[in-house]
């Protein structure tokens, strides 16, 4: 159990500090004393303090200074200045330094305990709030991006440059599976905006004036259901990031005004008659050749050319293979955490039909494969035997959950047939059960209904 909260007073009149000492005891709280400057630094050093009540005048050096020293080497201690000198210009430099409040003397003793048990309030908030950044900063740096090959790092090398510049629009081109949004994501967390919200909003999932309800906000009133103001996506992530992903799949209405809010940092919600500015980084992301869409009226070029400031292709999976054995690690020992397995990892001969195999679904269908070995097998390490057959025979499997299943090589066929397929063979796999098949093919429920409707399939579901 947590003892008291602490308080060290720094004050060099000795009736001053006994009397601020007896009330503060007098309320629970631990309290030490400090009569100088030096004094204080050795009681900062040598305990844990919550809180300083911290005079402004010491007979070694002034109170700011003390300040200044501490927002150095103490940041997470909560200050409240105490003066009988006290000046507008001094008040305005203590807050300037952290300070959270500003006493003159002669203090009320009732109106310091206040302001101590708020002062030790707000100090817990600001640790709490500074623990849980820690954490998720911790939980998302587990989200690495895995690769040594060529091709990979110069992915990494230019994430790593954006991050330390201040690049608004970024676009991430790929196949589906790529890892488009673990890229996002260490775009986000390796930033300065790391400590601001990261969103994510899957355009394809939504129709069109959901999206837009979604990306702007709208006002009350503006369409039968909006009984309330709703702030959009963009207002949420002010100071972070948004990330738009399948952003090829919306509509001409959203990409004109998508278009102007990159373009003025400006947007008005639905029904809204005023201009919203905020301070966003946008991240799009694209499995399909935007160029194309360009070409066939799809796409608006202007609005192309505005994502694409700073792209980034990632590389298929077959054209990364030397990547292949490190990702397959990468996921075991993510597994046995979650599954509690002891899996130590895979055979060289299991690791090269890995790296042989041409991986259609790409990296999504290397976890899903993984995934699905330690779920079934409780072997010591993966080995040829309990690798799926399309890997063991260097075939491209009749339906990949996740990616597409056509023969490499026959170019009557689609992309959209292939997708089709994958899309009916999850159904047929998981028994029309739409929240299975969107789990083996990677992808949201939502996604799967949008998708199957598109297709024609959603009768099935």
């Amino acid at each position: 159990m947590a003892g008291p909260d602490h308080v060290l007073i720094v004050e060099d009149e000795k009736l001053i500090r006994w009397s601020i000492k007896s009330r503060l005891e007098e309320e629970g709280l631990a309290v030490s004393e400090a009569d100088s400057g030096a004094r204080a630094i050795e009681r900062l050093t040598d305990e844990e303090v919550d809180l300083v009540l911290l005079d402004h005048r010491l007979p070694d050096t002034t109170g700011l200074r003390i300040l200044e020293r501490m927002r150095e080497d103490w940041p997470d201690v909560t200050v409240v200045m105490m003066t009988a000198y006290g000046t507008v210009e001094d008040a305005v430099h203590a807050m300037k330094l952290g300070a959270i409040d500003y006493l003159t003397k002669p203090v009320n003793l009732d109106e310091l305990v206040l302001i101590a048990h708020k002062a030790l309030e707000t100090g817990r908030l600001r640790r709490e709030v500074h623990r849980l950044r820690s954490e998720r900063r911790e939980m998302h740096g587990e989200v690495q991006i895995v690769g040594s090959s060529d091709a990979m790092r110069e992915v990494l090398d230019l994430v790593d440059k954006i991050c330390a510049s201040q690049a608004t629009t970024i676009l991430l081109e790929g196949e589906s599976g790529t890892g488009k949004n673990v890229v996002a994501k260490a775009i986000h967390y390796g930033s300065p905006r790391a400590d601001r919200p990261f969103v994510t909003i899957t355009c394809s999932a939504l129709p069109e004036t959901l999206l837009e309800s979604e990306l702007f906000g709208h006002e009350r009133g503006a369409f039968t259901d909006a009984k309330a103001l709703k702030r959009g996506l963009l207002e949420v992530a002010e100071g972070g990031t948004v990330f738009l992903d399948e952003i090829g799949e919306i509509g001409m209405p959203i990409q004109v005004k998508l278009l102007r809010f990159l373009e003025e940092k400006t947007f008005r919600r639905v029904g809204g008659t005023r201009d919203i500015r905020v301070d966003v980084r946008i991240i799009a992301a694209t499995n399909r050749d935007l160029a194309d869409a360009v070409a066939t009226g799809e796409f608006r070029e202007d609005l192309y050319y505005r994502l694409r400031v700073i792209p980034i292709r990632l590389p298929a999976l077959r054209e990364r293979r030397d990547d292949v054995p490190l990702l397959a690690q990468y996921f075991i020992d993510h597994f046995n955490r979650e599954l509690r397995k002891n899996t130590t990892g895979i055979s060289p001969e299991a690791a090269e039909l890995l790296a042989a195999y041409d991986w259609p679904g790409n990296i999504r269908e290397l976890r899903n494969v993984i995934e699905r070995i330690m779920i079934l097998e409780n072997a010591a390490r993966i080995d040829v035997r309990e690798l799926p057959a399309a890997i063991r025979t260097h075939e491209p499997p009749a339906a990949f959950p996740g990616g597409p299943t056509g023969a490499p090589g026959n170019e009557d066929v689609t992309l959209e047939q292939l997708e089709r397929e994958a899309i009916g063979a999850a159904l047929e796999r998981a028994g029309n059960n739409q929240v299975r098949a969107a789990k083996l093919l990677g992808i949201s429920r939502d996604t799967l209904r949008y998708r199957m409707k598109k297709f024609g399939l959603l009768e099935r579901g």
